[in-house]
């Protein structure tokens, strides 16, 4: 991969961004693989020396592996910080660093730092809860301990005093330690045998040419058209509908004073946040139809 530097950053940002110590080891998948949709981890293996990447676009990146180092520091006694723990299933070394471990009488308490926004420590990330269980798969499986709980150490980059004192919800202090159900080792087992399959099925695919495997909805973050009823000239939607023919039913109903407003549907990661977007068939007949 290239790194380019398109805003003209300070050269310490740039060595910085090149001396990344990451390194999932011989691993056939990290656990962000695992995770990541197949035909995303093939298009990387496959055009990594043609692949670009702005410095600008790693700093959140590097304020998160800054705060790892910091918090490093504070290691104390019966605490594991930073340890890349292997296991095999089926067959396939899966890797995970775990930020935080606290050794205790009962087992292991598994930790994940995240530096984020306020608004992604409010909602169920289905992704943090997946992550956080194959961790705690990967400690029981190596080390035979049992795993006593999960969390989310969420540090949170935009928090403010002001909306924590009047909105619901939002988190109380800049730091929040997030709960994350703990799965039987059974589910946790079953689902990264699930997650194998996938993408042993989609190497399997692209080696005897038939392709790639299409990403899902959820993996491409893709939206559906809606189609909003608005007061003329307003902003907020009065009513949002699925079809333009049950919008066009309300707007009838609704009378004069009102408008209709298509809000197209989107494949947000596609468009901004893939960095292989410009390698794939999927989205570039995607684009194509639009």
């Amino acid at each position: 991969m290239h790194l380019t530097n398109k805003f003209g950053l300070p050269e310490v940002f740039v060595n910085l961004t090149k001396r990344s110590t990451y390194s999932k080891g011989r691993a056939h998948l990290s656990v962000t693989e695992l995770l990541n949709s197949p035909q995303i981890v093939q298009l990387k293996r496959k055009h990594w020396d043609d692949l670009e990447e702005d410095v600008a676009d790693k700093i959140f990146a590097l304020f998160g592996t800054a705060m790892h180092s910091i918090l490093e520091h504070g290691k104390t006694e019966g605490t594991i910080v930073e340890e890349r723990i292997h296991t095999t299933v089926d067959g396939w070394n899966i890797s995970g660093a775990i930020d935080l471990q606290e050794i205790s009488d009962q087992g292991i308490s598994v930790k994940d730092y995240k530096t984020t926004g306020a608004w992604a420590a409010m909602q169920e990330k289905a992704e943090w809860e997946q992550q956080l269980n194959i961790y705690a798969y990967l400690v029981e499986a190596a080390k035979g301990i049992r795993v006593t709980d999960l969390g989310i150490v969420a540090i949170i980059r935009d928090w403010n005093k002001r909306e924590s004192q009047t909105k619901e919800n939002y988190p109380e202090a800049p730091i929040k330690v997030i709960p994350i159900t703990l799965w039987s080792f059974a589910e946790r087992e079953q689902f990264i045998k699930d997650r194998i399959t996938l993408h042993s099925n989609a190497h399997l695919s692209t080696e005897i040419g038939e392709g790639y495997t299409p990403c899902t909805p959820s993996e491409m973050w893709e939206t559906e058209t809606v189609y909003a009823i608005k007061k003329t000239g307003g902003v907020r939607a009065k009513s949002l509908h699925a079809t333009q023919e049950e919008a066009d039913q309300k707007l009838a109903e609704l009378g004069k004073g009102y408008e209709l407003e298509v809000r197209k549907g989107e494949r947000r990661r596609c468009k901004d946040y893939c960095q292989v977007n410009q390698f794939c068939n999927q989205y570039k007949e995607y684009l194509e139809k639009q």
